[in-house]
């Protein structure tokens, strides 16, 4: 999206050079206007500004022209000449939205491209900088300082800052926190990630969730299908961008209510989908509630370990429970769902009787609620290195039952043990 008008650096032209021709004169460029949608309001509150590019009306990749600008020291003027267009052609439109602008970070710091420049296009346009958000790469200037020196300047004479494609290459907290900016855009890469792997995912929330803590609003863009909106949705991010809503065209008379309805429509969708969830997930608790009693029965009859445990070890995601004393010491090995299943790696940790589990948090819930089932936060188990949440009650002779269960094998990871079942 962003990419059709950012730049690489280069060194300048030669001295010996021969001069190249104007390449704005020699394309026909079109602006094409791309909503941004708040989920929270479920309307429109932004556009993106691209270009589309051709010659002789034939299409012409924008990458490939601003690589040609570039190669040529052509940069500068054909990033004004393209923010002067798209703002002539946004206000004909007289939205009251922010109107995103992409800004080469070569450009920013160019003496020909001041921000009283930029200023005085907004003006002679009728646009008022603070409905302008200026979006800039924080990875990609060559001069760190002097971009800095931009950011601030603009934000003195009213320009909101967006800084793009965070979460890829060496984007930094320490220069995101530095800048403050309005608004944070995360790679595209990062939601496709979050499709396929439930870590992933689990990471994006947790982005989310950190860069609104600390004071910026979150924009995932590039969502193409309803598995990759219902993600966004569910990360609580604060604006949403992508195909499924709307492709860019130009600001035609319908093309907010389009974009507006189909939000609403995904929105819908997504709540639907999510009460399913919810009553799956009950019930999936409820009968993982149901076999730990039926286990606690068991074992309070003198069952064998392995025989009181091996229904609940049919569970989906259950992998082994254990028994501890009163001291929290383990009483004996582990009975396990899929017995043996690491025994051709190395692992001193296999074998854990006798081990002394009383510093864990599920062992000192057990203490705290011994007539309920507990659940602790996740950790990483120690038999197999994976990602674990372990359930646990009291039994009568202040004995333990623990249940590790693999949160990731149940419902793509996304299921929240609450405190107690």
């Amino acid at each position: 999206m962003s990419s059709v008008v950012r730049l690489p650096r280069r060194g300048h032209r030669p001295a010996d050079t021969p001069a190249i021709p104007d390449i704005i004169a020699r394309y026909d460029f079109r602006s094409v206007y791309q909503p941004i949608l708040s989920p929270t309001h479920q309307k429109l509150v932004g556009y993106e500004a691209l270009v589309r590019v051709s010659r002789d009306n034939q299409p012409v990749s924008p990458v490939e022209l601003f690589e040609q600008a570039d190669r040529h020291d052509q940069t500068p003027g054909l990033d004004r000449h393209l923010l002067q267009l798209h703002l002539d052609n946004f206000a004909a439109g007289s939205q009251p939205v922010w109107l995103f602008l992409n800004i080469s970070p070569a450009t920013c710091i160019h003496p020909e491209a001041s921000l009283e420049r930029l200023a005085s296009q907004c003006q002679q346009s009728g646009i008022h900088p603070e409905k302008v958000v200026l979006e800039l790469v924080e990875t990609a200037s060559d001069n760190p300082a002097a971009l800095l020196d931009f950011i601030h300047n603009a934000k003195a004479r009213g320009f909101q800052i967006a800084i793009d494609d965070f979460g890829m290459g060496d984007s930094n907290f320490e220069r995101l926190w530095r800048i403050n900016p309005l608004i944070v855009k995360l790679d595209r890469s990062l939601l496709m990630n979050a499709e396929t792997n439930s870590r992933a995912r689990m990471l994006l929330e947790s982005l989310v969730k950190m860069i609104r803590e600390s004071g910026s609003l979150v924009l995932l863009e590039g969502i193409e299908n309803h598995a990759q909106a219902r993600i966004a949705l569910d990360t609580e991010a604060d604006l949403l961008q992508g195909f499924l809503f709307a492709r860019p065209s130009g600001l035609g008379d319908h093309q907010a209510e389009l974009a507006e309805q189909s939000l609403r429509a995904v929105i819908a969708d997504s709540s639907e989908s999510s009460l399913q969830d919810i009553r799956d997930q009950e019930g999936y608790l409820r009968l993982l509630r149901f076999e730990i009693l039926e286990a606690c029965h068991s074992l309070i009859r003198e069952l064998p370990f392995n025989t009181a445990c091996g229904r609940l070890l049919e569970v989906d995601g259950v992998k082994r429970c254990f028994l501890l004393n009163s001291q929290g010491i383990q009483q004996g090995n582990l009975a396990r769902a899929n017995p043996d299943i690491h025994r051709g790696k190395f692992n001193p940790l296999y074998h854990s009787a006798g081990a002394r589990w009383a510093h864990r948090e599920y062992f000192r819930n057990a203490l705290e609620r011994p007539q309920q089932i507990s659940s602790c936060r996740p950790y990483v188990g120690l038999p197999d290195a994976k990602r674990t949440v372990t359930l646990s009650t009291m039994l009568p002779g202040q004995r333990v039952l623990c249940v590790d269960i693999h949160p990731d094998e149940v419902f793509g990871g996304q299921l929240g043990f609450p405190a107690t079942l």
